[in-house]
């Protein structure tokens, strides 16, 4: 007679043979580091393209400050924002999101640009608005609050509270004599 032990041991050996399952196993052991990978490369990338479309709406925009365009026509600041909106597409919201900062100065050597992050990692928006006139150096910077979402798994770019990021793009440059 076999004791009741015997089938229990059987059915751990035959367990222990079978094979079948592992590849669910080793899936969902390596699943949640891979779609983080994943969604953190992701995350990045539009991160960068974001930027990337800022800088290029930045040059655009500032261009109509450094010809003399802007000064001519009497721009105000909403004005230079709506312009600015314009050569947004659709990756921000433009009306309630970019925060504009215009600033001319004498020479190159006395540009002066303060941190919009305060020491509690908060964007404190510049508020200025001076293109200058011509033969003076200007400083444009656009910023925008970048929304992450995954910055919960380990994978952290933010540089505000709240888990966003502040994209910043700047353009200095002397007026033409217009």
């Amino acid at each position: 007679m076999s004791s009741p032990a015997a089938p229990a041991r059987n059915i751990l050996r035959r367990f222990r043979r079978n094979r079948g399952g592992s590849a669910v196993v080793e899936f969902a052991l390596v699943a949640p580091i891979f779609f983080g990978l994943l969604f953190a490369i992701i995350e990045l990338a539009m991160v960068f393209y974001a930027s990337q479309v800022l800088e290029t709406v930045t040059q655009d925009s500032a261009r109509q400050i450094m010809t003399g365009q802007a000064q001519l026509a009497s721009f105000t600041q909403a004005q230079f924002k709506n312009l600015v909106c314009s050569k947004v597409v659709a990756m921000f919201d433009c009306v309630n999101g970019i925060s504009i900062d215009v600033k001319s100065y004498s020479a190159f050597a006395s540009i002066n640009i303060a941190d919009p992050i305060d020491a509690g990692k908060n964007f404190v928006p510049p508020n200025n608005y001076l293109p200058g006139g011509p033969g003076d150096v200007v400083v444009v910077r656009l910023f925008y609050q970048w929304p992450l979402f995954v910055t919960g798994l380990g994978f952290n770019i933010s540089n505000l509270s709240g888990s966003k990021r502040l994209l910043t793009a700047t353009a200095a440059f002397q007026n033409e004599p217009y």
